[in-house]
């Protein structure tokens, strides 16, 4: 088998914990994170997520509890999340294989109902039952029923505190957090995806949307909508899909910078200075 040497008794002992034999495995594109393998079994295939138990703790356990939760919803296609195993100093993410295709003629219109359905399961507070990841970096859930206390507390604070801690000066973000209460509308808590950017979505085998790799919470549903704004790669169809089924309240489009801010502090304080301009320039508008 062509794969790093060091998984052997990780991949032995997934395939001993679910009673099936491993026939081949290969490498699939993964991310600075994790090694992502396609495990070839003698029960269908599999995918499987490896990384450093020590350095990202509890992350495939995070992933799993979102991932069971976007499941559970029925709105949006999700793969099967099987188990979570570790041995040594890895741990892995036992995952169903989406067979991918191409798009149907009308994915961009499923796709925006089905995530209007998905952030339409609501419950009573911000944040989710477990903290888990976004990137590499720790991602807060504690429990608000305000939702820019939920915001500022559990998605601003943490990052603005790394960000100063690596020598990033951002301007007044008192001042833009206060604003926030006079600009962000009262909502209800929505089950979002967390990180949904273009690549973290597959075209599934009937040609429909499958979210991958999410950054689940019950949180302010124009985050989803506001992260597929900032890298592109989404047609206009979903949103005006997404729309007719949910509607925003007015002044969505300009309340996105607001959202898109935590994602390109995550950025900031992933991969540096490329993305500082953007965040003070958004702090400087609002505050």
């Amino acid at each position: 088998m062509n794969v790093t040497s060091n998984y052997q008794n990780l991949f032995k002992k997934v395939a001993e914990k679910n009673n099936f034999e491993i026939h081949n495995i290969s490498p699939l594109s993964g991310g600075d994170i994790n090694d992502v393998f396609l495990l070839e079994t003698s029960e269908k295939k599999k995918v499987l997520k490896v990384n450093s138990a020590s350095k990202f703790p509890g992350m495939f356990e995070g992933e799993m509890a979102g991932m069971k939760k976007l499941k559970a919803a029925k709105a949006i296609d999700v793969p099967e999340m099987i188990g979570v195993y570790s041995e040594e100093n890895y741990a892995g993410l036992l995952m169903e294989y989406r067979e991918t295709s191409s798009q149907t003629e009308d994915f961009w219109g499923i796709f925006g109902k089905q995530l209007a359905d998905l952030h339409k399961n609501s419950r009573e507070t911000f944040g989710f039952s477990e903290d888990n990841y976004i990137g590499s970096l720790p991602q807060l859930n504690n429990n608000h029923k305000n939702i820019v206390d939920f915001y500022i507390e559990e998605r601003l604070q943490p990052q603005f505190k790394l960000a100063k801690e690596q020598g990033y000066s951002l301007g007044n973000t008192k001042q833009f957090c206060s604003a926030l209460y006079h600009i962000i509308p009262e909502e209800k808590p929505a089950l979002i995806h967390g990180d949904l950017w273009n690549g973290n979505y597959l075209v599934n085998a009937d040609g429909k949307p499958c979210l991958i790799d999410p950054a689940v919470a019950y949180a302010p549903r124009e985050m989803d909508l506001s992260m597929m704004k900032l890298f592109g790669g989404f047609s206009t169809s979903v949103f005006e899909n997404y729309f007719s089924k949910f509607p925003v309240e007015n002044g969505f489009e300009e309340r996105v910078p607001i959202w898109q801010l935590y994602y390109l502090l995550v950025h900031l304080n992933l991969f540096g200075t490329g993305y500082l301009s953007s965040c003070k320039k958004i702090i400087a508008q609002f505050s």
